[in-house]
């Protein structure tokens, strides 16, 4: 999964702070890169555990390539690809029930709530559409790497600058705005973060912290740090909260970039627990586990209540993995090569493997009714089901 910056504040950046930004993201990422010595070994399937089968194959557009994810709410399915193709699918047959072409490269999204559907374009306008006829746009005052939140009639934003915008989904008129205070990071990654819901809160990520805000009026209830920033430089320093996250019984679960994972009480931001944790790919769990995928590819599995390990597993080491996304009694991730696994939830083990195209697993896999949706670089969509 590639990762790159945006420069925080700066609409033109210098030649200079560009050249220094890469070269600083360079010397950050080298360890990711991929070398003779960390091939990734052969993953052995004897025989499957876990039956799976493909159910359909679908296409949007001409790409999905990263931060764009899906939205599933039931069996609609939402998507929007690279060059501005929106659609919403029938999950159980793969069939769409309504398509938009935008005629315009896409930034961020999907956000939908299954009636509204929310885009962000690369030229920075939030774009808003219920059943698929485009409802209102608004131009913003810098690029969104996270897809909108809709949700209650509204339209949360959370955009590369960290303004928290909520608007209403009917009119596209500004209900409020939060801004943050004053931060001498200056670095953003290119990649979706956290807006999300939980209990009547938004969470949100700002930096290494996670925060509670009040959906009506903005107000931000709690801010609790994942990880303190710490290095020589702002790449050293950058540890951006990254979705997914893993909400259960309250408790919300979250990787903070390349540095730490944990778990938090949504209601107050008590932080119950973190570790460190080399990854780049948000989370997912259940009630008892927390599940991640570190920047090498070994995948790891926490004890959801106090943080301690149960498993890790080096068969997957030096893919380049997706989130995970937990499904029955499975851990499921995608690799760049377009292979899905399924792994035991209890040890890691390999319980099957499938084959998409060989673009490679774009986003996160998701669940819409009992389907399995994954989608790849080259804009194809995949669902599975069990046998």
């Amino acid at each position: 999964m590639k990762n790159s910056i945006y420069l925080r504040g700066f609409g033109r950046p210098s030649r200079l702070l560009a050249a220094m930004a890469a070269a600083l993201l360079v010397s950050a990422c080298s360890s990711w890169s991929s070398s003779p010595e960390n091939k990734p070994q052969e993953v052995v399937l004897n025989a499957p555990l876990l039956g799976v089968q493909q159910a359909w194959t679908a296409r949007v557009g001409t790409a999905f390539k990263p931060p764009l994810s899906m939205q599933a709410k039931g069996q609609v399915l939402t998507l929007a690809s690279s060059d501005g193709e929106v659609t919403a699918l029938d999950a159980s047959t793969g069939r769409p029930l309504w398509h938009r072409a935008l005629q315009e490269p896409l930034a961020a999204g999907v956000g939908a709530d299954g009636d509204v559907a929310a885009v962000v374009s690369a030229h920075n306008e939030l774009i808003v559409l219920v059943a698929g006829q485009e409802k209102w746009r608004q131009r913003l005052n810098a690029p969104v790497f996270t897809p909108p939140l809709v949700a209650g009639g509204r339209v949360f934003v959370l955009t590369a600058d960290r303004n928290l915008l909520a608007l209403d989904a009917g009119s596209g008129h500004q209900l409020w705005v939060q801004t943050p205070a004053n931060s001498s990071e200056n670095l953003v990654l290119r990649q979706a973060g956290v807006l999300t819901a939980i209990n009547n809160t938004l969470l949100v990520g700002i930096y290494g912290r996670l925060a509670g805000v009040q959906p009506d009026t903005g107000t931000v209830l709690w801010e609790s740090p994942l990880s303190i920033p710490r290095g020589t430089n702002e790449i050293e320093r950058l540890v951006d909260v990254v979705g997914p996250v893993s909400k259960s019984n309250g408790v919300v679960c979250a990787r903070a970039f390349q540095s730490a994972v944990g778990c938090l009480n949504a209601s107050n931001g008590k932080i119950l627990w973190t570790q460190k944790s080399q990854g780049m790919q948000g989370v997912n769990g259940d009630a008892q586990s927390l599940y991640g995928v570190e920047s090498n590819g070994i995948v790891t599995a926490w004890n959801r209540s106090n943080g301690s390990p149960q498993w890790s597993s080096e068969q997957l080491k030096y893919r380049k993995l997706s989130a995970p996304l937990v499904l029955g009694r499975s851990v499921v991730v995608g690799d760049s090569a377009g292979n899905l696994y399924f792994l035991s939830k209890t040890d890691g083990s390999l319980l099957n493997r499938l084959t998409t195209d060989d673009s490679g697993i774009s986003a996160q896999p998701v669940v819409a009714g009992n389907t399995l949706v994954v989608t790849t670089l080259a804009g194809k969509i995949y669902g599975f089901r069990p046998e």
